[in-house]
């Protein structure tokens, strides 16, 4: 990603609506996998850190992010040595280490996704799972995918096969940011119609942005259980057997 965009996420995710609603959704999400009380979770591709105070919720987090900048930032901030490394193959840990591999809007920054997700199976333990996030619809591709270096967006099934191809078993695949798709499908087209290349993540007013992420959190139990048909966003639970 490009350095503002780096900067943007650390001083967004604490209050920022996207980031707090999607907190909520992962908690159902984590709580669904049913991890050990004191599960090994790696989280990779961490940033500034904002979601490893959550996976704290269910075990020991280890964490891994290849932005210097970044690393250093949550390292200072969690008290946590933050290691680096690349997908696929630059993971610095050993197979089978972990009970619960993480990795949030990651997948879609690689050009291997496939084989990205097999060195992300390749790292759990067997009984242990897998809970990663992308982007959905190529057709919502704008400014925003470009300055944030993703490669792609999915659509469910096309996501799903990579688990499969990976030897997982899938638990739940679903869509979500379902609620608030219309209002963001309009604007993106708009801007990508108008060629408007200003930034779609800045903070709302208080008042907007406490209403945004209300409207989000709503579909944290529908998300959970695997339920919504479509979304700005992708999330898979696959499990190693």
């Amino acid at each position: 990603m490009e350095r503002l965009i780096y900067d943007r996420i650390r001083d967004l995710e604490t209050d920022h609506w996207w980031f707090v609603g999607r907190r909520k959704i992962l908690r159902q999400l984590l709580r669904r996998i049913g991890a050990p009380a004191n599960a090994r979770i790696l989280e990779v591709g961490c940033g500034a850190g904002g979601n490893v105070p959550l996976l704290r919720e269910f075990g020991t987090v280890a964490a891994l992010e290849p932005d210097d900048e970044s690393r250093a930032y949550a390292s200072e901030r969690l008290g946590l040595t933050i290691d680096t490394g690349l997908l696929p193959d630059g993971l610095p840990y050993a197979p089978e280490t972990f009970d619960l591999v993480c990795a949030f809007d990651v997948v879609e920054h690689v050009d291997d996704d496939a084989g990205s997700v097999k060195a992300l199976a390749a790292l759990v333990k067997p009984g242990g799972a897998i809970l990663t996030t992308v982007p959905a619809y190529q057709w919502m591709w704008s400014h925003h995918d470009v300055a944030h270096h993703h490669k792609r967006r999915y659509l469910l099934p096309a996501y799903r096969a990579l688990f499969d191809q990976a030897g997982l078993t899938v638990e739940t695949a679903t869509y979500f940011n379902t609620l608030l798709f219309p209002l963001a499908a309009v604007q993106r087209t708009a801007k990508r119609l108008l060629k408007d290349e200003s930034a779609d993540d800045a903070m709302p007013p208080t008042w907007l942005n406490k209403a945004l992420a209300g409207v989000f959190s709503l579909e944290a139990p529908l998300a959970a259980g695997g339920g919504l048909p479509f979304g700005l966003s992708i999330a898979v639970i696959a499990r190693k057997l």
